[in-house]
């Protein structure tokens, strides 16, 4: 629907044809990237369960190494993270994601024969490394299909991997551990490594062959969808371009790009420090409240908030409120209930609160992709995003150390939650400022459901 179209008239050919051309995309390419980012997360977190479940007591690790291995892995793919946007905006995603899915399934497998604390530190840094441009590239895939009307919908859809690898990766891991245990002459958690690095090699193959770089290639649309959508997509693109960073350069200085990669950083600290430490917390129910959980019994704990935050996540994303709001409130509502765990008299409450954590990082996650995306295009939106993904993960490396070493330090879990508290709130208040600034600098944004141009304000949606 063109600009000058009222709201509420009805949808003409032009948007009928988009409307299915997306629907189309929607159950043709989700299921695959829903997929890759399941192992894809899974590879990247499974060490918080073989942690407190083996791996440490047989390699040696303090509270303090473990989180330097968990986090390294940050170190690598932050340095990577743009060039490797920049390579899928100029190579194409279905090869440039297969390749990445290649070289991290192999890292991934070969976690299962580390030796001693360094060799486990090296290849978390070298799985980072292989697995740099995955997210963003997905981020910057999806604006290649969906029109910004549709983004935040298919993104939270996207999202789901996250949740449902930590939660159901939870109990799959937990249970590989206790039940494999001795397989190919392996300890448990060194079997939960191979097994589930394999699968990354496998997709790797399916990319290459099932995923269409975009519309026009899509012999699964018919002429008049794949020429609608393209054309939809092409003057979306051209106004982003004209009210955004025109340039990779600008892209990379913009202070509004920087301001959202703080953003980034303090709703991924809450998710990271709860993926990485959740199952060390759980653990230490078991002293706090003088009780005792079998393996499987503390992998299904673990899987309670993000179970639950996976369907809190799709519910938010179809709520009309500003992209500010979508952002900020879940962020806070995170942020000050997580430090309340601390106060609570017996695990269950305990599990309520961190649920209420994981829903407020989960949902003001979803709700932030709109912001950047609506706001650059073509190789400025690869630099961007990849930015924005790039400082923002520095929370990878930052919430498992701080956490590890905070633990170290004072023997409680206390002050690393109070750590995720701040971050989550003072994410939500940036959040705020920076929609404040932008109605200063932006017109007045249509109401959610009217036609708009691409570039959206962060204060509406």
């Amino acid at each position: 629907m063109t600009a000058h179209q009222s709201k509420g008239r009805p949808a003409d050919d032009g948007e009928a044809l988009v409307a299915s051309a997306v629907r189309q995309a929607t159950r043709r390419l989700l299921p695959l990237l829903v997929l890759l980012y399941f192992v894809n997360y899974l590879d990247r977190v499974n060490i918080a369960f073989a942690g407190p479940n083996g791996m440490n007591s047989e390699l040696g690790l303090t509270s303090t190494l473990f989180g330097v291995a968990a986090g390294v892995f940050f170190a690598g793919y932050l340095l990577l993270e743009v060039p490797s946007n920049l390579a899928l905006h100029r190579f194409g995603a279905r090869r440039w994601i297969a390749r990445i899915l290649i070289t991290w399934g192999v890292v991934a497998t070969a976690m299962a024969y580390v030796p001693d604390p360094t060799t486990l530190i090296v290849l978390r840094f070298l799985l980072g490394v292989a697995e740099a441009g995955f997210f963003p590239g997905i981020i910057l895939y999806l604006t290649y299909w969906f029109p910004a009307a549709h983004r935040t919908r298919v993104t939270a859809l996207f999202l789901t991997a996250l949740p449902v690898s930590t939660a159901l990766g939870a109990v799959l891991s937990t249970h590989i551990i206790e039940a494999a245990d001795g397989l190919f002459g392996l300890s448990g958690w060194r079997v939960m490594f191979l097994l589930e690095g394999v699968p990354a090699v496998v997709l790797a193959v399916v990319t290459w062959c099932c995923l269409t770089e975009g519309p026009a290639q899509a012999s699964w649309l018919s002429e008049p969808e794949r020429e609608a959508l393209g054309r939809r997509l092409r003057a979306e693109r051209d106004q982003s371009a004209s009210s955004g960073p025109g340039s990779v350069r600008k892209a990379l200085t913009s202070g509004r790009v920087l301001t959202l990669a703080g953003v980034y950083f303090g709703a991924t600290y809450g998710l990271y420090a709860l993926s990485f430490f959740l199952p060390t917390i759980v653990d230490g129910f078991q002293e706090q409240f003088r009780t005792e959980y079998s393996l499987v019994e503390r992998g299904l704990i673990n899987a309670v908030p993000f179970a639950v935050a996976a369907v809190a996540m799709l519910l938010w994303s179809r709520v009309r409120l500003s992209d500010t709001v979508r952002v900020a409130l879940p962020a806070a509502l995170g942020g000050l209930a997580i430090p309340v765990t601390l106060y609570l008299s017996n695990p269950f409450l305990a599990t309520a609160a961190v649920t209420v954590c994981a829903c407020g990082v989960l949902c003001s996650i979803v709700g932030f992709w709109a912001l950047p995306t609506s706001h650059l295009a073509g190789a400025a939106a690869a630099a961007g995003i990849g930015l924005i993904n790039s400082l923002g993960n520095v929370s990878g490396f930052a919430a498992p150390y701080i956490s590890g070493f905070l633990l170290d330090t004072t023997g409680t879990n206390r002050p690393a939650l109070w750590a995720v508290g701040i971050c989550m709130v003072l994410a939500a208040l940036a959040t705020v400022l920076l929609a404040r600034s932008s109605r200063r600098r932006d017109p007045p944004a249509q109401p959610d459901g009217a036609p708009r141009p691409t570039h959206t304000p962060v204060s509406s949606r």
